[in-house]
Parts: C-alpha cells; sequence; structure tokens
C-alpha cells in the first residue's frame, strides 16, 4: 500500500512538474494564422491575419507576447509576458499601458477572463501537435437573465448574452 502511494505521489508530481514546465517554452516562436470573428447576428465570420510572436527578452523570465492583426500589422499589440506564480501557473501579460491581465496555464491552455468596458472577454491558448490555437468568447459583461428560487435545490443562476466568438489555427512561421 505504502509503496503504491509514493507511487502515485511520483507520478502525479512528475506529471504536474512537466506540464508547468512546458510552457512558455513549448509555445515559443512566432505563429501565424487566420483568425475567424463571429459575431451574433452575422451568418459569415469576418477573416483577420493574426500573428503571435512569443520570444524570450533580455530580462530574466520575461517573454514578448506580441499579437499582430491584419495583412500589413494595422494592429501590433508589443505585450510582455511575465511570470507570477508559475508553479501555480499564473502568469501576467502587461500591454505596457497600465493595463496588466492575470493569466492561468492550466490543464494545457493559457486562459483568463477579464472586463472591458460592456464585454467580458474569455481567452484560451493551447498548443495542438504543430498548431497553436487561440479562441475568444466575449458575453455581456451583465447577466441577460437571473432564474432559480434562491434556496439550496435551486440556487440563483445568471446567464450571459454572448456576442462573438473567435478562433485562430496558427502555424510557426519557417
Amino acid at each position: 500500500m505504502k509503496r503504491s502511494v509514493l507511487a502515485c505521489c511520483f507520478f502525479l508530481s512528475f506529471f504536474f512538474s512537466f506540464s508547468q514546465t512546458s510552457f512558455p517554452k513549448s509555445f515559443i516562436g512566432h505563429w501565424e494564422g487566420t483568425l475567424h470573428w463571429y459575431q451574433a447576428g452575422k451568418a459569415t465570420p469576418q477573416k483577420v491575419k493574426m500573428q503571435l510572436i512569443i520570444q524570450p527578452t533580455d530580462s530574466a523570465k520575461t517573454y514578448t507576447w506580441q499579437i499582430i492583426y491584419g495583412d500589413k500589422g494595422q494592429d501590433n499589440r508589443p505585450y510582455l509576458l511575465k511570470p507570477v506564480d508559475t508553479v501555480k501557473g499564473h502568469w501576467q501579460i502587461d500591454e505596457r499601458n497600465g493595463i496588466i491581465l492575470d493569466q492561468y496555464f492550466i490543464g494545457n491552455r493559457f486562459t483568463s477572463a477579464f472586463t472591458v468596458q460592456s464585454t467580458t472577454i474569455v481567452d484560451s491558448y493551447w498548443r495542438e501537435g504543430n498548431n497553436l490555437i487561440a479562441e475568444f468568447y466575449g458575453l455581456t459583461a451583465k447577466p441577460v437573465g437571473t432564474t432559480g428560487e434562491g434556496t439550496d435545490d435551486s440556487p440563483k443562476v445568471d446567464s450571459y448574452g454572448t456576442k462573438s466568438y473567435q478562433r485562430a489555427v496558427m502555424r510557426r512561421k519557417k
């Protein structure tokens, strides 16, 4: 029994440390693809070229997190990726304008949720084979409805509207 518990603990610690150390190393590169932006009420998505450049900087443990949208790089966002508590998967994206977004690497996904003006954005980035996938959901910041009776059996539940969904499949640029 004691041996089984030790083996299980070893496996879990190995698995946990492996999953945490693969980020951001396995994400480093110049990624490029097409972002498909689906908006509520519109039948076809808007397609936009998207690039994500993740590179180590001169500063210890800090990386570039540069997002570029458009064919000619019309929308260039040169952010920085900084560690907060890598054991817990906590990182921050510093937009270099006073805005800092907390992000978490959990379950092999780099994800966050934040609200700007009247929209809550939930984003996720992950590796799938040779691809880097980015997904963004745009939700209403305020509930569109509340249901439930407020009891243990029927707690109050808020529902939020989905405004948009964006997805990009990117490959490393050679």
